[in-house]
């Protein structure tokens, strides 16, 4: 038998490291200064890592009354001490001094360490820039946290939800009401449904007196319609309509869109024309990257060519659902049912069936299947996509470029999916996609909601704003009723049908929230039969 290896004497540092680590994961502050001042004194050498350890420490005991002093005190010291000797400071550690810069109460240092982050060639990040914001909005010092805000803007850094409730509390506390409707509409385009102490900061500003007193008597109602229409329905940001009281309450949303409180019907938001043709131009970029360029090019050609289908169906999707038992295969009889009820709710307009050229191979050489896929072929309703291709793409390129509905149950949060960014997809998809199921073989499809749950402006001036809760279902769902009876009165009659922007920007296919059908008069163009080299 070997002698045993002695084990290695630690090093002062590797001990002093070992130690701190183990406070740090047991957040304690006190044994976590009494190693600081033990390194000290002892020369112990100190890098980057340790001195972020012991700001993290301090940053976190802020919260805790019996430890802010101390926190404080020793925090503005690591620092210190780690600037006399030219240990340069990461974002982490910015944010740290930040954040105890903010529990001082010195916003104006807060914001100078973010702004100071240049020279150490180091960005800031949303945690860097909140001390300074929330320590101004706090302090009721608008211009300030305005100041911070546009910081932010102007080195990529967005404000989420906490960040616009706190300009919009200080907004409306110091009476800024032009500045109140500028973060509602960015709350707006933040979030689906606010946070209950967001609603809350917003009753209060409704209830203010000084609300009463912004926007004008004269309003132009045909500039607001236009811009209702041109930005996708839900909104028009032409500023505040009317003048006078609002009237305030909670109420629900019935299952034909109406708001049980002031009656006004809520719609189903768009994004909008331009914005839906940058989105197509963005897929079909992204696509061209990653397929075979000439592929996705000769598709976009044909699609060009055949722009009349109102729905776009994922194939693989529907005809492998619920697939995965011993027997299990691609089901056709699923796919040829979805395509015929959404042909018999259209008023009999075929959908597109997109399809991968592999499962399209199998699908013929099998003698009970060919004579369903032949039909289809010959009606032209089906698009098979190329061997090595990701036929993802080309339902979602097809669905954004008409302008119409996709049925699909994928979720759509692969990476790919990713890369066209969150916020604005998700609008998109509730807008646009259908969901399926089928129950003991019986077919139901879960067509878009007849309205969104987003933050609506209405033409009359009244808001509706739906609040976050467990279950974020709607007719359940709590909604804050905002409305301006003058205004309301003065418009009475003139609100645009959300049908004007239905049928310059989107199909008529769209079904009800009760599954009633929506049909088309008119004959229907006449389809030339999918490319012959699709079949080969």
């Amino acid at each position: 038998m070997g002698t045993p290896k002695r084990k290695k004497k630690q090093t002062q540092e590797t001990q002093f490291h070992s130690s701190l680590t183990f406070c740090s994961k047991n957040k304690d502050l006190s044994s976590a200064i009494s190693l600081y001042e033990s390194a000290v004194s002892q020369n112990t050498r100190l890098n980057q890592h340790h001195f972020n350890t012991l700001l993290y420490l301090c940053s976190n005991s802020v919260t805790d009354p019996s430890l802010k002093q101390l926190a404080l005190e020793y925090g503005f010291r690591v620092f210190d001490h780690m600037s006399s000797i030219e240990v340069l400071p990461n974002e982490a550690t910015i944010t740290a001094v930040a954040r105890l810069a903010a529990a001082k109460g010195d916003g104006d240092y807060a914001f100078e360490l973010v702004r100071g982050m240049e020279k150490y060639n180091v960005l800031p990040r949303l945690r860097t820039c909140d001390p300074a914001l929330f320590c101004f909005s706090e302090k009721l010092e608008a211009d300030k946290a305005y100041e911070v805000e546009e910081y932010m803007n102007k080195v990529g850094v967005s404000v989420e939800e906490p960040e616009i409730a706190a300009l919009l509390k200080v907004s409306a506390e110091t009476g800024r009401g032009e500045r109140v409707y500028d973060y509602l509409h960015k709350l707006r385009n933040a979030v689906r449904c606010v946070n209950e102490s967001t609603a809350k900061i917003i009753e209060d500003w409704y209830r203010d007196g000084r609300a009463s007193e912004v926007g004008e008597v004269n309003w132009d109602s045909g500039r607001v319609k236009e811009a209702v229409l041109r930005n996708g329905g839900g909104w028009h940001g032409q500023g505040w309509v009317g003048k006078g009281d609002w009237a305030v309450q909670r109420a629900n949303v019935d299952s034909d869109s109406r708001c049980c409180s002031c009656g006004e019907h809520l719609v189903c938001v768009d994004i909008d024309c331009a914005e839906t043709d940058r989105f197509a131009q963005s897929v079909a970029a992204l696509a061209m990257e990653r397929e075979v360029k000439s592929n996705f090019s000769e598709f976009q050609d044909w699609l060009d060519k055949h722009a009349d289908y109102e729905a776009i169906v994922d194939g693989a999707n529907i005809g492998l659902y619920q697939q995965n038992f011993a027997e299990g295969g691609f089901s056709l009889p699923q796919l040829d049912a979805v395509v015929k009820e959404l042909y018999n709710r259209s008023g009999e307009k075929w959908p597109l069936v997109v399809l991968h050229n592999r499962r399209f191979r199998s699908l013929v050489e099998n003698p009970s299947h060919r004579k369903v896929v032949e039909e289809w072929m010959d009606k032209g309703i089906l698009y098979t996509t190329p061997s090595g291709s990701n036929d993802d793409w080309y339902w979602l390129y097809a669905a954004v470029k008409l302008k119409c509905l996709l049925v699909t149950n994928d979720e759509m949060r692969d990476h790919i999916f990713e890369l066209l960014g969150s916020s604005f997809f998700l609008k998109w998809k509730e807008r646009h996609q259908v969901r399926y199921t089928f129950v003991k073989g019986n077919l139901k499809l879960q067509t878009p909601p007849p309205y969104s749950s987003v933050i609506q402006e209405s033409e009359s001036g009244s808001w509706h704003v739906p609040v976050a809760d467990d279950s974020c279902e709607e007719p359940a769902r709590t909604w804050l009723c905002i409305t301006r009876p003058s205004a309301s009165k003065a418009s009475s009659g003139a609100l645009l049908s959300q049908n004007a922007f239905l049928n310059s920007c989107t199909s008529e296919f769209v079904t009800s929230h009760n599954d009633k059908a929506t049909t088309k008069t008119g004959k229907r163009k006449e389809r030339s039969a999918s490319p012959s080299h699709l079949m080969t």
